[in-house]
């Protein structure tokens, strides 16, 4: 005979007034998790209470009910219901769902509470994303999703930014099959074909990290704190269409322009535009290069303007302004941190008083007919516009003029030299692709342009070390006069003795903006604000100076001198210089970077894409990432294409200090001295990297130097 089976029966539910109901001293919940009681009685006198509490009736000593009914199971909820009380929301005998329990039950209240708080299922994230997502599409605006559930507005905009990523991603994430971290880095773009294609590709690599997503699908975007963005204005690139990618998850340094044809289309119109208005002015010429090459102007006459100077209206208006900066500075003097709206208005308040302070100069009509005007983007997006240049065959043109009417008038300077009726304008680009090309294995030389490019930094890094070690800038001098006293080389000038600027044919487009740069800029421009143009007035300047202020200013004027550079050397004794001369110049810029302790990673260099990376073999790349970051950090990349081996090389390199062999510190005792050649000593050979032309992996030998970079990178 079949046993029956026996039917559960389920406990009684029924209203029951708030101040018949106790907190029981058998709920297990005593440490606050989750959502706080403070807003739990907010969501249920929004929605009501969507959960009834599991009560049982009190007995007294004799087992009788008494009427009052403790919670075992609800704390919380009744929690809340009695903050809800207190603060005159809520009835004292407003009538409370209940399940009523049975009090003679075997099964221990304790063991309810814990059930009941150990047996419910957390809410997936994704659940929730998608529950925000419909709210939404049902009309409840982000504020208003944001109120009903008590979180901030920025908050919701996550969730709702989460849902809107790759339905297939999010099947993968509800499947466990990434993280929550993973799922955020796929919101900075809206691409799903884009977003899926990069998780084929990473899903099973080494490189899934939320980083390397948002690194490569943001790979082809343009940053906003770029000077070109900066330049145009983010608001004026979204006017047009533009879009702007952001990270709503973490810091993204105002996000990423997408639409990076339109904003080189806007850089260019807004460029030119700027660049047409300066050119009105009457400049015989002018050079605008987004990015301009270091050195630019060398070998040229400044002309010496005179100062506008400011209305009464500007003078006011900068008082106010240094007034304002002022009191923040003594507001916010003590502060470990300055607000990001306060650090902001700092930067507005400065770049309007150095816009004042920085107006045009007033310039001689008749020398404006013979000068130019250099412009361009600094990094700040600020136009840079340095007027009043004059090209040594402009001088030689205007003296040949004012001689030719001389001679026809018999009166001197009876005839002034003729204005252009419009300015020579040449609008330049620097811009440089990375070859994202497979290369030969290998670890093949360096290429000339590249090796020129590094040696420049290098040469200016040794110019700015000796400028300020003035014993030993003293010493080179001295080297020099040596040589001219005791072996007769041939001389020029007054004294025998000059120093040439050397200027770099081959640099990268960061050495503008190097740390060196910047110092060496700064240096000249204090010596030169002091220095007298009259050449009496310059003897009796020089006399006037303490021995501290001579040996500063020599070492500033040697260190001009300075030739550091590689180049390709000539083997026929042609132009240019021998393999014998360029031992002898690396030799000695080697002795002078270690009397200088120069540390090229101190002076500021990184190797990025753009000035090394992109620019060697894979092999290299590996190479300096094992030495730079260890053998584990070139494991994860060596699988690598070599346009995202070089991207990725380049943030494992970037506080490792790390330095290619051409700008490191030499080390003395691994030089060796050869036999010298009229009368020079010291020289050493040079390095197998540098000797070594590559003709035995299909050397190129192209025309230009431009035509040499792109072919060395293939």
């Amino acid at each position: 005979m079949a046993t029956a089976i026996q039917k559960i029966t389920l406990s009684s539910s029924r209203d029951i007034p708030f101040n018949k109901l106790v907190l029981s001293q058998s709920n297990v919940r005593r440490v606050k998790a989750g959502v706080s009681v403070e807003e739990l009685a907010e969501s249920i006198a929004r929605r009501g209470l969507i959960q009834s509490l599991h009560v049982r009736p009190v007995l007294d000593d004799e087992g009788r009910e008494t009427g009052m009914f403790e919670v075992p199971a609800g704390g919380r909820r009744y929690r809340a219901l009695e903050l809800l009380a207190k603060q005159k929301r809520l009835a004292k005998t407003a009538p409370v769902p209940c399940v009523v329990g049975d009090p003679l039950s075997d099964i221990l209240v304790d063991e309810v509470s814990l059930v009941e708080n150990i047996e419910r299922a957390p809410l997936h994230p994704l659940d929730q994303f998608r529950a925000f997502a419909a709210m939404r599409d049902k009309g409840m605006t982000e504020e208003a999703i944001a109120a009903a559930f008590l979180v901030d507005a920025k908050v919701v905009k996550q969730r709702l930014r989460l849902a809107a990523v790759s339905p297939k991603l999010l099947e993968v994430y509800a499947e466990d099959g990434m993280t929550l971290e993973q799922l955020m880095a796929f919101t900075v773009i809206e691409d799903h074909a884009r977003q899926e294609q990069v998780w084929e590709t990473i899903h099973d690599g080494w490189q899934n990290e939320p980083w390397h997503i948002r690194r490569m699908l943001t790979e082809k975007a343009v940053r906003a704190s770029d000077k070109r963005a900066l330049f145009v204005g983010l608001e004026a690139y979204e006017a047009a269409g533009g879009v702007i990618l952001r990270d709503l998850f973490q810091s993204d340094d105002g996000g990423w322009l997408q639409d990076v044809g339109l904003l080189e289309r806007m850089v260019a119109e807004k460029f030119r535009s700027e660049v047409e208005k300066i050119a009105a002015e009457g400049w015989k010429w002018v050079e605008a290069n987004v990015n301009l090459p270091y050195g630019a102007s060398h070998g040229m006459r400044e002309l010496a303007g005179v100062p506008i100077g400011m209305s009464e209206e500007e003078l006011t208006k900068r008082a106010v302004l240094q007034a304002e900066i002022d009191r923040l500075t003594e507001e916010y003097e003590n502060a470990e941190e300055l607000p990001d709206e306060i650090d902001r208005r700092f930067g507005e308040l400065e770049a309007e008083i150095d816009a004042l302070d920085n107006q045009p100069m007033r310039y001689d009509p008749t020398e404006i007919a013979i000068s130019g005007v250099f412009v361009t983007i600094n990094s700040d997006g600020r136009l840079d516009v340095d007027r009043g240049y004059v090209r040594p065959e402009d001088e030689i043109a205007r003296d040949a003029k004012e001689n030719d009417a001389q001679a026809a008038t018999g009166v001197e300077g009876t005839e002034s030299p003729d204005h252009e009726t419009r300015s020579t304008v040449r609008i330049a680009g620097d811009e440089r692709g990375l070859d994202d090309s497979e290369e030969d294995e290998g670890v093949k030389p360096l290429p000339d342009r590249l090796m020129s490019e590094l040696t420049a930094h290098r040469t200016l890094a040794l110019r700015d070390a000796l400028a300020q070690n003035p014993r030993i800038a003293l010493t080179a001098l001295l080297h020099k006069l040596a040589a001219s006293a005791f072996h007769h080389l041939p001389t020029f000038g007054a004294l025998e003795v000059n120093v040439r600027h050397v200027s770099f044919p081959a640099q990268a487009e960061d050495l503008n903006d190097s740390l060196s740069a910047k110092s060496i800029e700064r240096r000249h421009e204090a010596w030169g604000n002091r220095i007298p143009r009259d050449e009496t007035a310059l003897w009796d300047f020089l006399d006037s100076l303490g021995d501290n202020e001579r040996m500063a200013l020599l070492a500033h004027c040697v260190s001009y001198g300075l030739n550091a550079l590689y180049e390709r050397p000539t083997p026929y004794g042609g132009a240019g210089v021998s393999e014998h001369g360029l031992r002898l110049r690396l030799s000695q810029a080697d002795r002078l970077a270690r009397e200088t302790s120069l540390d090229m990673a101190q002076a500021g260099w990184r190797p990025t894409v753009g000035n090394y990376l992109g620019r060697v073999t894979r092999a290299r790349i590996l190479e300096a990432v094992r030495e730079g970051a260890g053998d584990r950090a070139a494991q994860l990349i060596d699988h690598m294409k070599k346009g995202d081996m070089a991207r990725e090389a380049e943030r494992l390199l970037a506080d490792s200090g790390w330095l290619p062999e051409t700008l490191r510190l030499t080390d003395a005792s691994a030089s060796t001295g050869v036999e010298a050649d009229d009368g020079e000593v010291g020289e050493v050979s040079l390095p197998a990297f540098l000797t070594d032309d590559g003709e035995d992996e299909e050397a190129i030998e192209p025309e230009d130097e431009d035509a040499r970079a792109v072919a060395a990178s293939e």
